[in-house]
């Protein structure tokens, strides 16, 4: 079995209006699904952002139910030469940069927090390429 990549990444939001406008009117990202009360799912490059509200998923009659509590962490890679605009597109919107990492190699990172406290990263496109763990 030859996976190629993992297509659909979850978030458990608390309000998902917040969450809305946060990924979809700040980040950009394109609205692909949304039912009120439930979820609201983003397209992000090749991959699908979900993001559900916890005791809705919990409670699903259709689905395998799910759910989950706390802050999670998720990265979005970008190449090279947007890494700066996406650094300053975040702090242009008043979102705190909490801390940038070189991981060497002449890759960097840097992280971020969205509404419900989960830890966002942008990273250059090509450190998990390298051939070298960090």
């Amino acid at each position: 079995m030859d996976i190629k990549k993992i297509k659909e990444t979850c978030l458990y939001v608390q309000d998902l209006v917040a969450t809305k406008d946060y990924y979809h009117n700040k980040l950009g990202f394109k609205v692909i699904g949304e039912v009120e009360g439930r979820h609201v799912f983003f397209r992000v490059g090749a991959s699908v952002l979900l993001c559900f509200d916890p005791e809705a998923s919990k409670e699903s009659k259709n689905l395998p139910p799910h759910f989950g509590y706390g802050q999670m962490h998720l990265a979005f890679e970008v190449a090279k030469e947007k890494y700066e605009p996406w650094k300053q597109k975040i702090k242009g919107l008043g979102i705190a940069i909490e801390q940038e990492f070189d991981w060497g190699g002449g890759f960097l990172s840097f992280y971020f927090r969205d509404p419900d406290q989960h830890l966002l990263e942008v990273v250059m496109e090509g450190m998990w390429e390298r051939g070298k763990e960090v």
